[in-house]
């Protein structure tokens, strides 16, 4: 969530060509649809026939970090693989640039929406009047409410097990003994999953305690993070915080720092989440973030994109679907030999970003008729 809510990382916006004005936003509408092909039977008709091109937007409310990037850009690269205009658009966590966003995209034609991290009731009636619209819908992350509209897919990481593979290495790393500081933040429906996880986890660790917790969703996370972090090691000498388990990758970006200058070898830290920029933290020598479980942000974006195809299409989709996590260790990393980044990192996980779920053998077809 990963990453995921609000990082400190900006990345590099543009301004939304389709009148989405004064929103951080990237835009990159493509002329696939445009190119004069020949499709067989085998391409679903109301694609075939979709005479001015199928046109997707992709609204994410947090953004600035690794991962939302990551998921616009796996989205994006799907949708135009199969000749679709895909356009993107994140609003940095500004509740009213994120609504204004959905709403401006009611009017300007797309057969499709993916919406991201749409935590509040006021997504669910946004939902609600893409498909009296007829505009077809997918969720990732988003208000449990949203189950209550009809036709609408609700993705997400599977977040419990997201949480039971990075404490399950924290357990071992541990040996079942020491003290540990939490950091988590409530609110948002991939937080409460995880914290379940913890919950029970705590009662079935008898030797583990929590002795601190942290927590903030801001622009400034990472940053808010390292001095809370800093602060817990001030308070708890060397021998008195064993461990630290982050619950977003944003949180173990702060704590990996503060530990490092800190100078403190006696503190491991285990994350949830991933980009490049943590796998880079991972790999610096004496680094404490020593594991990470994660879904792969571009195939989530991917994922949500072909159940997005399948339901304009007019084919069955299911109202809720879990992406499968991964854990990666700092072991894993340094046995590779070489630097490990999210390009190569399948190299190091087996299976890590490949999946054919909802991969139709049309999509594939139209794969081919839009090959650049």
């Amino acid at each position: 969530m990963k990453k995921r809510f609000l990082a400190a990382t900006l990345a590099a916006t543009m301004t939304l060509a389709l009148g989405l004005t004064g929103c951080s936003s990237k835009s990159d509408s493509q002329a696939n649809s445009n190119k004069k092909v020949e499709y067989s039977a085998n391409i679903p008709e109301k694609i075939a026939k979709d005479t001015d091109g199928v046109k997707i937007m992709v609204i994410r409310k947090i953004g600035g970090d690794d991962h939302t990037a990551q998921f616009l850009a796996g989205a994006k690269k799907e949708g135009q693989a199969m000749g679709f205009t895909v356009d993107t658009f994140s609003a940095n966590g500004d509740t009213a640039k994120f609504h204004d966003a959905i709403n401006q995209a009611m009017d300007k034609g797309y057969d499709g929406v993916i919406i991201s991290h749409g935590d509040d009731e006021a997504t669910v009636n946004d939902v609600k009047k893409l498909v009296d619209k007829g505009i077809k819908v997918v969720t990732f992350d988003s208000h449990a409410g949203i189950a209550g509209v009809k036709g609408v897919t609700m993705t997400s990481q599977d977040d419990a097990s997201l949480a039971k593979l990075a404490l399950d290495e924290l357990n071992k790393i541990t040996s079942s003994q020491g003290n540990l500081a939490y950091l988590w933040v409530d609110g948002f429906p991939p937080m409460v999953a995880r914290n379940k996880v913890y919950q029970d986890f705590l009662k079935a660790n008898a030797g583990l305690k929590e002795v601190d917790r942290f927590g903030v969703a801001a622009a400034d996370t990472s940053v808010q993070t390292q001095n809370a972090v800093s602060a817990m090691l001030t308070k708890y000498p060397k021998g008195k915080l064993n461990a630290i388990f982050a619950t977003w990758d944003a949180f173990a970006i702060g704590a990996d720092r503060a530990v490092k200058e800190a100078g403190r070898d006696d503190v491991k830290i285990v994350g949830i989440d991933v980009s490049n920029a943590d796998l880079q933290a991972m790999q610096e020598e004496k680094s404490p973030w020593v594991a990470t479980a994660a879904v792969d942000p571009k195939l989530i974006g991917a994922v949500d994109l072909r159940i997005l195809a399948k339901k304009i299409a007019g084919e069955e989709t299911p109202d809720t679907h879990k992406l499968q996590a991964s854990l990666i260790t700092q072991e894993q990393l340094k046995k590779a030999g070489k630097a490990v980044n999210m390009e190569n990192l399948s190299e190091v996980v087996p299976g890590w970003g490949k999946s054919d779920e909802f991969k139709e053998a049309w999509m594939t077809e139209l794969n081919e008729l839009f090959k650049k």
